[in-house]
């Protein structure tokens, strides 16, 4: 990167609020990616259809269009699929994907249930929901979104599958701790980068073809791109939130403190933390995040060494037995199994995080898993 900031013989010293910039001249010149030519592949309705095969190849769920005006709902984008077992026919649930951006809904996305799982007081079948910021196009054109946006779009839909898979008897059970309720999500990303659904799903929009492999490659090359920048920024908030519960609060410097806590982690200049103290919502925000900012990055762990033992696996990722240890263990209990015995219960062992290291792209010495 310094070699960049240098190419005219110009003397930069790069500062922290240089990094990006020149970050991104790094991205485009070693991959030469062109998000404008991924999106021609990313079309919202194929990319549906896609987390419906990854569904019913490992859940055996079935995804039904109901007729508008059927089941009532909020706003005339919403769509409404019933969710059955495609082998027992048993109907599980109802999903509804609010995909298109408004003035006045939330922005981003995200998922939720209108009803949970439970059998404690009789059986209640889920009401999950998905929900987007697309912008809804004119009729008849495709909806074509990046890369980013369609990794995001498979997450949440594994959180709409957490939901739907769960065989907890009582109400309060569906919730669970936040590094194991990310994990599944995350995990379910890596759907979109395999074989079938590349060359079924991700279509070019006019002609139908399938993404090139060059293309493909070019993706993957890129995904390990930065991430020692990604992880010292996360980590140093993630620390930095630990240690600030650990202190007295009655008399703190909060500048000094950041100062301190940072030079002894030995933060290097050119970076900032992802969020600084003035600033870090997440902190007191509620128990869910308090000291465990940390959860999203353990979360990323548990995610590469499960892709691992897929990828590992007789069939890959479309393993069934896989499949089925992945549903049983770490979807379907939700809270009503200890995280930590429900991934040894899958994996056969404790994660490892060297998992993570080869997923980022990181050296290390120990290649045994």
């Amino acid at each position: 990167m310094q070699f960049i900031a240098n190419t005219n013989g110009d003397k930069i010293t790069i500062e922290p609020w240089d990094y990006r910039y020149y970050a991104e001249k790094v991205r485009k010149k070693k991959y030469d990616l062109d998000s404008d030519e991924v999106k021609q592949y990313l079309q919202l309705d194929k990319l549906t259809e896609a987390m419906f095969f990854v569904a019913g190849e490992l859940f055996n769920y079935t995804f039904t269009a109901i007729e508008k005006g059927v089941v009532p709902v909020f706003h005339e984008d919403v769509q409404v699929w019933e969710v059955t077992d495609k082998i027992t026919g048993e109907h599980i649930g109802l999903w509804y994907l609010d995909p298109f951006a408004r003035i006045g809904k939330r922005s981003g996305a995200w998922a939720t249930t209108y009803r949970s799982h439970t059998t404690f007081d009789g059986k209640k079948t889920v009401l999950g929901s998905n929900n987007s910021n697309f912008i809804k196009p004119a009729p008849g054109e495709a909806v074509l979104v990046s890369w980013d946006d369609a990794t995001t779009f498979f997450h949440e839909f594994g959180h709409a599958l957490h939901f739907f898979s769960s065989e907890v008897r009582y109400p309060t059970l569906n919730s669970g701790v936040r590094d194991y309720t990310e994990f599944q999500s995350q995990l379910l990303e890596r759907w979109l980068s395999t074989d079938k659904v590349i060359d079924n799903y991700l279509v070019h929009y006019k002609t139908g073809a399938p993404m090139p492999k060059e293309l493909i490659t070019k993706i993957k090359k890129a995904a390990t791109f930065n991430q020692g920048f990604g992880t010292t920024e996360y980590l140093a908030s993630a620390l930095i939130d630990m240690k600030l519960h650990l202190v007295d609060p009655a008399d703190i410097d909060i500048e000094k403190f950041e100062k301190e806590t940072l030079a002894t982690l030995q933060m290097p200049k050119e970076l900032v933390m992802r969020h600084r103290t003035p600033q870090f919502g997440h902190v007191f925000s509620g128990e869910g995040y308090a000291t465990a900012y940390y959860g999203y990055l353990w979360a990323d762990v548990l995610t590469a060494d499960a892709a691992e033992a897929f990828a590992e696996a007789p069939d890959g990722f479309y393993d069934k037995e896989m499949a089925a240890k992945l549903v049983k263990y770490l979807f379907a209990p939700r809270n009503s199994m200890d995280p930590a015995e429900a991934y040894r219960k899958f994996r056969g062992r404790d994660a490892k995080i060297e998992a993570l290291m080869r997923d980022r792209g990181f050296p290390i010495t120990d290649q045994k898993r």
